[in-house]
């Protein structure tokens, strides 16, 4: 972990810092859209293969900072490492996504889980993040991740992703203690497993709240922002003679800027149903906003991706604290040229002067 970083951009703005431009990463960049992902992973045979060998998912976390001048890169693996070794069954399945046998449907069940130890149940992320900055030799910063502790009790209770959320929500308004014991229980998960990535050597983390836009509002403030925020300050935020970001991402979370931002965090992603340069007016200088382009915007014309991107730079508009990214991961059959479009035409741009 001692090569130079070559390039700080990305964490340069998460910290409101000046920059050189717009850093630009993009959620799921790493992924089936890439030919030579599809490539790893034929031969990986199974995605849970591909996120547990350390040497394929650094191959893979690699694979678009070969092919594009990114900014970051993040670890290649999946937000319900934890609960995977936890021991509930998970596996993926073709068109249904992650599907766990043994979902939580008792208090006997959220009793009898483990609290994992990052350096055992999951070296296997560990080992990774440490050859993947071995191998990335100071390019540009690794990204850790989680999941959010109301996004993986979600999974585990739901027994698969969901639209209405039966299980889960029926606990929060039957036996709301419960859902908190296995919450906090998660928390700690998340805390641990996050502090072992940065000392492996992940220089910024983010935290996947994907579910946190399915609750009301003072459900996510009790729920989900609560122990997200409990995480942010548990962390380990100097590393390697450097501030570690932590960026906070709840999908549908634009109606409660104020409060994540009041996280602790350093910057917050949006989606794309928030409008960049309202959520800057609303927040100011308080943290970086990360996004936020509808990822089907690549699917559109070269002219319209650029259309768009300058749209979005333009809301932002001029100082430091922007990550440009998509509001979501890039979907399977995204053009490859269209993703190296959007890329240059971010890093080209720069604001108006008077």
């Amino acid at each position: 972990m001692s090569a130079t970083l070559q390039n700080d951009n990305f964490l340069r703005a998460c910290l409101r810092q000046p920059v050189d431009h717009v850093p630009v990463w993009l959620m799921r960049q790493a992924g089936r859209y890439l030919p030579e992902y599809r490539a790893t992973r034929a031969r990986a045979g199974d995605f849970l293969s591909l996120c547990t060998t350390p040497e394929l998912a650094c191959e893979v976390t690699l694979q678009p900072i070969d092919r594009f001048p990114l900014d970051a890169a993040i670890l290649f693996s999946d937000i319900l490492t934890i609960p995977y070794v936890m021991g509930l069954g998970l596996e993926f399945q073709e068109g249904e996504g992650p599907v766990f046998a043994r979902p939580l449907r008792s208090a006997a069940d959220i009793s009898a889980l483990s609290q994992p130890d990052p350096e055992t149940e999951l070296r296997f992320v560990m080992d990774a993040v440490r050859l993947i900055r071995r191998e990335i030799d100071g390019r540009v910063p690794l990204i850790g991740f989680a999941g959010s502790p109301w996004t993986l009790a979600c999974y585990m209770i739901e027994g698969r992703g969901s639209r209405d959320f039966i299980h889960i929500k029926g606990l929060l308004y039957s036996d709301p203690a419960l859902l908190h014991r296995l919450l906090r229980h998660l928390a700690q998960s998340v805390t641990s497993y996050l502090n072992a990535q940065i000392a492996a050597g992940a220089q910024a983390v983010m935290i996947f709240d994907t579910w946190g836009g399915s609750l009301s509002t003072p459900a996510y403030a009790e729920f989900s922002l609560a122990y997200m925020s409990e995480i942010v300050a548990a962390l380990q935020r100097e590393a390697e003679d450097r501030r570690v970001p932590v960026i906070l991402f709840t999908k549908g979370g634009g109606n409660w800027l104020e409060a994540m931002a009041a996280s602790g965090a350093d910057a917050l992603g949006l989606d794309w149903t928030t409008e960049l340069g309202h959520a800057r007016q609303r927040l100011g200088n308080s943290v970086a906003l990360q996004g936020n382009m509808d990822p089907i915007a690549l699917y559109g014309s070269p002219e319209g991706i650029v259309r768009e991107a300058t749209r979005i730079l333009e809301s932002h508009g001029s100082g430091t604290g922007h990550i440009f990214n998509l509001g979501h991961g890039i979907t399977p059959q995204t053009p490859v040229e269209h993703v190296a479009i959007l890329v240059e035409s971010v890093q080209s741009w720069r604001p108006k002067t008077a």
